[in-house]
C-alpha cells in the first residue's frame, strides 16, 4: 500500500546564466549566451502518511522552495515520481489543487481592500465549496481562532495576527487533505503564535489533515512537529523525529543548581573531569552551572553525586535547544 505522499528519488536543476565580468563580457552574452546547470535538488526521496505534520527545513538555497513547489504541481521534477493522495500533482494539477490548501507568510491571498467575509465568500465560489460544508468550516473556524469580531473589517486594517489567522481560514475553507505553510507565524505577537499553533494541532488531530512546514521559527516545528526532514545542498541529511535528532545531536547538557550556600566545589573537577563548572553572578555565589556531553558524563550521576555531597536548593536541567542543533548541522559541526 503506498503513502499519502511519496516522493522517490526525485532531482530538478536550473539553468543559470553564466556572465563575465565587465563591459565586454556582458555585451558578449548578449549574443552568444553561457549557462551553468545549478542542481536545486538531487536525488530526494521521502513519504509522509495522512494525517503526518512534518517539518520540512534547510538553509536558504538548500532545496526546499524547489521540493515544496514540485508538492504543489507548480513545477516538473526532470527525474523521479511525486505522488501526493493518488494524484501526479504536477501532470493533474487542475483536480490536485482542490485538495490543498497554501498559507504564505508573506503573501496574502485575501482581497486587500475587501472584508475578509467576501474574500472567503469569493473563494468559496472559486473551490466552488458546498454550502453546506462551506458554512460548517467558517463557523467551526472562526470560533477556533477566535475570528468574529473582525470578519467584516477591510484586510488593510487588520493586525498581521489577525491577517495570518484569516489566511489560514482561507487555506482550509474548502476541506484540504493536506496544507503547505510557509512561515505561517512570521512577524506574529507571541500570543497569536500560540493561538495558530494550538489551532493548527487541533485542525490536525480531529480531521487528519497533512501538514507540511517550511519556516525559520524552530518554535513553529518544535511545537506542532513530530517529524523532521532536514535538506541541505539539495540532499536530504536527516528526516526522523524531533526527539531523535536531539538524542542524536543534541549531545551537551546544561544543569544549573541553586545550593543553600557558597560551596567550594573544586575538588569535584577530581572526581568528574569531563564537567565544564561555571559560577553564575547570582545569589552570592550559590548558583553553579554544570556543562557537559552526555556520552561523557551520566547525568543520574551527576546528580545523585551533588545531592549526596552538597545541599541543593534547586536543580534545572537544560534540553538542548532543537535551534541550536540545526545550526550546527548546517555548518558541518556535526
Amino acid at each position: 500500500m503506498s503513502s499519502f505522499i511519496e516522493v522517490k528519488n526525485v532531482s530538478k536543476s536550473f539553468k543559470v546564466s553564466k556572465r563575465a565580468k565587465g563591459i565586454p563580457g556582458t555585451i558578449a552574452n548578449l549574443f552568444v549566451p553561457k549557462y551553468e546547470e545549478k542542481k536545486a535538488v538531487k536525488d530526494i526521496s521521502f513519504a509522509i502518511e495522512q494525517g503526518e505534520m512534518v517539518g520540512f527545513i534547510g538553509p536558504n538555497g538548500a532545496g526546499k522552495s524547489t521540493t515544496i513547489k514540485m508538492l504543489s504541481g507548480i513545477l516538473y521534477p526532470d527525474s523521479g515520481e511525486i505522488t501526493v493522495n493518488g494524484y501526479v500533482p504536477y501532470k493533474q494539477r487542475k483536480d490536485y489543487v482542490g485538495s490543498i490548501g497554501v498559507v504564505f507568510g508573506q503573501k496574502s491571498q485575501l482581497q486587500w481592500d475587501l472584508p475578509v467575509i467576501d474574500s472567503f465568500e469569493l473563494l468559496k465560489a472559486i473551490y466552488r465549496i458546498p454550502e453546506k460544508m462551506y458554512k460548517k468550516n467558517l463557523d467551526r473556524f472562526m470560533d477556533m481562532l477566535d475570528m468574529w469580531e473582525f470578519i467584516d473589517r477591510p484586510v488593510r486594517q487588520l493586525s498581521l495576527g489577525q491577517r495570518m489567522r484569516a489566511d489560514i481560514v482561507a487555506a482550509l475553507l474548502h476541506s484540504p487533505k493536506i496544507v503547505f505553510f510557509d512561515e505561517p507565524t512570521i512577524g506574529v505577537d507571541v500570543v497569536g503564535k500560540e493561538k495558530i499553533r494550538s489551532f493548527i494541532k487541533k485542525l490536525n488531530a480531529e480531521d487528519k489533515v497533512s501538514m507540511i512546514f517550511t519556516t525559520h521559527d524552530m518554535q513553529d516545528i518544535e511545537k506542532t512537529c513530530n517529524r523532521l526532514i532536514i535538506i541541505d545542498k539539495g540532499s536530504k541529511v536527516y528526516d526522523g523525529s524531533i526527539q531523535n535528532i536531539k538524542e542524536k545531536y543534541g549531545t551537551t547538557r546544561q544543569v544549573e543548581v541553586e545550593f543553600d550556600r557558597n560551596y567550594d566545589i573544586s575538588p569535584m573537577k577530581d572526581i568528574m573531569k569531563n564537567v565544564d563548572i561555571k559560577e553564575l553572578n547570582e545569589a552570592c555565589g550559590r548558583k553553579k552551572q554544570f556543562i557537559f556531553e552526555n556520552t561523557e558524563v551520566q547525568i543520574d550521576e551527576l546528580m545523585n553525586y551533588l545531592l549526596q555531597n552538597y545541599g541543593v536548593k534547586d536543580i534545572n536541567v537544560s534540553e538542548p535547544e532543537i535551534e541550536r542543533i540545526i545550526g550546527k548541522i548546517y555548518s558541518g559541526e556535526v
